[in-house]
């Protein structure tokens, strides 16, 4: 039986390979259809097969068998196509077609790179291969496994399992600023030295768990700072010592896919990190929320839905308990009289970066039957490679025994992309408020405007002045040019005004008009200098002025 399936299978194969012959040959005799279109642009590699051609089998031994129309690499365009069909097609205008196309390759290829003359190979080879390690400023303290830092390191502990290696390492760093000024701001004239010291202590346990506390030991609150005024009509020609040891946050962060990976020993499939204590909220670039407060908050991260066709997006939810910093409805020096609740996402959707929050603000103790909610949206692209934008809105509305807690602002921020888009920065930003709109939580006491310019924003040391940042029945904005040289110097002129539409009482009360010019520039990777001067005009006021110098060192 094997000898007689073989023979059969012989027989078979040897059938097949005849007429598959036949099929050839009789295809070569036959040449193109008469129909078919042979002018230069069928010379080529066949590259796909037409659906629409029928199979063979089923096409066997019949005369209308139908192939698929060749398609070719570097095709000619549609209009070529259509200059050739009106072209006469005789034996000679194909044979010249056919000869022509033989030199006519290079449309298959892009073309070779061009040199020119200030051409440097070495150079090019030096954008990789001669690098140097740049050394940042270590910190002052570091005990343990080092931050940036490369191995080989020794083996970790395994304590909290062999999935979560315990990489244990203290650090202390920070920045010490000091300034001198000349100040006369809302009617205080003051020339002064202050300093302040930031001091981040880090201990870590993990590559995902640590203990984090942050101190400002020369001031006191938002506004005192260490200083010697020793001039101005206002100044107190003495040392004034500002203190506070008081850790300004302190709080655990880590992430509980980690944990539980190396209490399990089997791998996570999900992350969510989360942090309790007193932890800083910074949501919107710090314009909705900037303050330490003490609760708690986690994070469901980079996630996606193929229903809302969404690639990327986060969605954080926040509760405070305590440290609820709102000076403009809870009151100054109140943030132990609320609560608060919230969630935020981010989302990268419409060919841009969606931010989206929403909060509430419970009053306890003496702010009993204060509740005021908070909305935030905020959508940022960049258009046709001309302009990026952010437009941002920000809403409050709700009940506050005190006050007026409704309020709403919206926020235009603008550059242009110019011919040097990394370093040569056209910007205005505008804004209109109406009501008594409010950030979320400030710790500063800051208003909602005071990312919109230099003109708006104080320098949290020596009392510099600023427009006014509450958006409270009002339109403006800042208009300027920044220039970062090299990428080593920053150098800001701006324009500002702010311009009340109704007195009610709340911010600005008359047209305010502002230029600024700041300049920085690193001395060396751990020392920066720092200069900022302004002009401030206050209709039916005195006057607002300031001029200052700083040193900042990072370690």
């Amino acid at each position: 039986m094997i000898c007689n399936a073989y023979r059969s299978t012989t027989k078979n194969i040897t059938a097949i390979a005849s007429v598959a012959s036949g099929w050839l040959v009789a295809f070569a005799l036959a040449g193109p259809a008469a129909s078919e279109d042979i002018s230069a642009d069928s010379a080529g590699w066949l590259t796909e097969v037409s659906p629409a051609a029928p199979l063979l089998g089923s096409a066997w031994g019949k005369a209308d068998v139908q192939f698929a129309r060749p398609q070719y690499v570097g095709a000619n365009s549609e209009d070529d196509k259509a200059d050739e069909a009106n072209a006469p097609v005789d034996g000679k205008a194909v044979a010249d077609n056919k000869h022509a196309h033989k030199d006519d390759t290079k449309h298959l290829f892009q073309p070779d790179p061009q040199y020119g003359k200030d051409y440097n190979a070495q150079e090019q080879k030096d954008i990789y291969g001669a690098k140097t390690e740049v050394e940042p400023p270590r910190p002052l303290l570091e005990i343990g496994r080092q931050q940036y830092t490369s191995g080989i390191y020794d083996q970790s502990s395994t304590f909290l399992g062999e999935k979560n290696p315990l990489l244990p390492g203290l650090s202390v760093y920070g920045d010490w600023r000091t300034a001198v000024a000349y100040n006369n701001n809302n009617g205080k004239d003051i020339a002064q030295i202050a300093t302040r010291l930031n001091l981040d202590v880090d201990f870590k346990f993990t590559g995902t768990e640590r203990l984090h506390a942050f101190f400002t030991p020369l001031q006191d609150g938002a506004t005192k700072f260490t200083r010697f005024e020793f001039g101005g009509g206002d100044g107190n020609n003495r040392f004034n010592d500002e203190l506070n040891f008081d850790p300004q946050t302190l709080f655990f962060e880590g992430d509980l896919g980690s944990i539980y990976s190396g209490f399990s020993g089997q791998d996570s499939s999900f992350d969510l990190p989360f942090t309790v204590g007193l932890f800083p909220l910074f949501l919107q670039n710090g314009i909705w929320a900037n303050d330490a407060i003490l609760g708690g908050a986690f994070t469901l991260p980079a996630k996606n839905s193929a229903a809302l066709g969404l690639a990327n997006f986060d969605i954080t939810f926040f509760a405070a308990f305590d440290n609820v910093d709102n000076a403009g409805i809870v009151g100054p020096g109140k943030n132990d009289d609320a609560n608060l609740f919230g969630a935020t996402a981010f989302v990268d959707a419409f060919n841009g970066y969606i931010e989206a929050g929403y909060a509430v603000i419970d009053g306890r103790n003496d702010e009993e039957g204060l509740l005021t909610h908070f909305l935030t949206a905020a959508y940022t692209r960049r258009y046709y490679n001309t302009v990026s934008n952010s437009t941002r809105v920000f809403a409050n509305f709700g009940d506050n025994p005190n006050g007026d807690s409704d309020g709403v602002a919206i926020i235009s921020e603008n550059s242009l992309i110019t011919g040097l888009p990394s370093t040569l920065l056209p910007y205005a930003n505008f804004f209109v408020g109406a009501g008594n709109p409010q950030p979320l939580v400030d710790g500063n006491g800051a208003g909602i405007l005071k990312n919109v310019g230099i003109n708006f924003e104080t320098d949290a040391l020596t009392g510099y002045p600023k427009l006014d940042d509450t958006a409270s029945d009002a339109w403006g904005g800042a208009i300027g040019l920044q220039y970062l040289f090299d990428l080593d110097q920053q150098l800001v002129f701006e324009v500002a005004m702010v311009q009340p539409f109704d007195k009610d009482g709340i911010g600005a009360q008359d047209s305010q008009y502002a230029l600024g010019i700041r300049y920085q520039v690193p001395l060396d990777r751990a020392w920066l200098f720092r200069a900022d001067a302004t002009y401030q005009i206050l209709e039916s006021e005195e006057d607002n002025f300031g001029l200052r110098a700083e040193f900042r060192r990072k370690f």
